[in-house]
């Protein structure tokens, strides 16, 4: 893939650029090594200081930012605002906790003094995807800048001026040079810096194949690597729930980045008994969504982020449409347009048995299924490959402790929609991946822990 700046609501190439050679990465290796010795030196408080300046421009500038995030990838502007002002929230969140997720835990042995102490790794890649193209960034280098490491970011290959954008803003907050360093590259040339020796550990949010690829790698120099990857998240409705709440809700956690998100809701299970309701209100709510142009307001859903992946995600509708499912609304791709729009679709009628009923949609499609009772709600909740995130909707205190205890998932959401917060850990299990970003759990990742004993 070519790395450029491609409108994906005109399909307008505006600005294209060439990678970087292998004697140009080597030079940014070296300047990212030669920087970690220093920056290792710093004190929490000179970084918090930085961190927070960082923050301060996320929150002055957060039009410019939305907008290069818009314009490359065509979230609605609105998101996109939102998107930087919580990548503001994740600096002052780690400029602040830090030092006490890093602080020394004194622990009782046979030793006179022993502790724990977190020291930082080094150089850490950080390979992100396009869909969140600041905030994924952010809630990696926030807590691995504040433990003293330094990052070289390898961003999608359609959002580069979002990747020279969040270099900028690291610069611009006071950070020595080259802690943070944007890498124009092609997949190709991962592997590579993931072999180079001053390169202690990596991260990527991605794909299944993406994610696999560097697994290999890394594995191969046994380095460590933290993989948030796909999720198909159910959003499963009890009998006792707010319909009209987890209706309202649902569309959101559906059509939240055009749909394009890993935590987003595809597959929404619903007990028999509410389910011709639940649908009604579903599919009405479906058809007073605005399609268009992403920068203007009141538009709620704007175009895919790329041509493949609306072509992908046609492929995968027709498909389950030929394996029996049912098309309550939209269901074709939007050529009377240019740009990459597909319209919010809601399938019901799939076999929870077929292929396709196991698959990640990644765009404005809801799956709709309908179940007998929570026994079998939790069934087809967990018969998926993946483990990101679940939300469940329920006002009967056992089953929420059952679809807390029994759902096979990162994150379980009772009555609400899943998100990512700085105060908590966030991740996935099985095909969605391992390791934690975010709250303490994310900070301890890429640190050294290390044992203190004295005599």
């Amino acid at each position: 893939m070519a790395i450029a700046t491609i409108n994906p609501a005109t399909g307008e190439t505006l600005k294209t650029f060439t990678p970087l050679t292998d004697t140009e990465i080597e030079t940014k290796l070296s300047l990212a090594q030669s920087a970690f010795e220093q920056y290792r030196q710093t004190t929490f408080a000179q970084r918090s200081q930085w961190l927070k300046q960082a923050a301060d421009i996320l929150e002055q500038d957060h039009l410019k930012f939305a907008q290069i995030m818009t314009t490359e990838m065509g979230k609605p502007l609105a998101s996109a605002i939102a998107e930087a002002k919580k990548c503001a929230l994740v600096c002052r969140f780690y400029a602040e906790k830090a030092p006490e997720f890093l602080a020394d835990v004194v622990i009782e042995s046979d030793a006179s003094h022993s502790y724990i102490a977190y020291q930082p790794l080094g150089v850490i890649l950080a390979v992100m995807p396009w869909n969140f193209p600041f905030w994924q960034v952010f809630r990696f280098a926030a807590p691995a800048l504040m433990a003293g490491n330094v990052g070289i970011l390898k961003h999608a290959s359609n959002v580069p001026q979002c990747a020279l954008a969040i270099e900028e803003i690291i610069s611009r907050a006071g950070f020595p040079p080259r802690v943070f360093q944007t890498l124009l590259i092609g997949a190709s040339q991962v592997k590579s810096i993931v072999e180079d020796d001053r390169v202690k550990a990596a991260t990527l949010t991605g794909s299944e194949p993406a994610g696999a690829a560097l697994a290999s790698a890394a594995g191969q120099q046994i380095k460590k690597v933290v993989l948030e990857l796909g999720g198909s998240d159910p959003f499963i409705v009890l009998e006792s729930a707010d319909i009209e709440e987890a209706v309202t809700t649902g569309i959101k956690a559906r059509m939240l980045n055009n749909g394009q998100s890993c935590i987003a809701a595809k597959r929404f299970i619903v007990a028999d008994s509410i389910a011709d309701k639940f649908e009604s209100q579903l599919l009405s709510k479906f058809k007073a969504l605005t399609i268009g142009d992403p920068m203007e307001e009141g538009t709620d859903i704007g175009p895919l982020a790329t041509e493949t992946i609306r072509s992908d995600l046609d492929h995968q509708v027709q498909s389950a449409v030929k394996q029996g499912a049912k098309v309550l609304i939209g269901g074709e791709s939007m050529t009377d347009r240019p740009g990459n729009f597909y319209p919010p679709t809601i399938l019901t009628n799939i076999s929870p048995d077929s292929a396709i009923a196991k698959e990640e949609f990644f765009g404005p499609v809801a799956m709709l299924f309908r179940v007998p009772d929570i026994d079998r709600a939790i069934a087809l909740a967990n018969d998926i490959p993946f483990g990101l995130g679940a939300s469940a909707w329920t006002n009967n205190p056992a089953e929420k402790e059952r679809l807390i205890s029994e759902i096979e998932a990162g994150a379980v959401f009772i009555n609400g929609m899943v998100k990512s917060d700085p105060r908590l850990p966030f991740g996935g299990i099985k095909r969605s991946g391992y390791g934690r970003e975010l709250s303490s759990q994310g900070i301890h990742e890429f640190v050294n822990i290390k044992t203190v004993w004295i005599k």
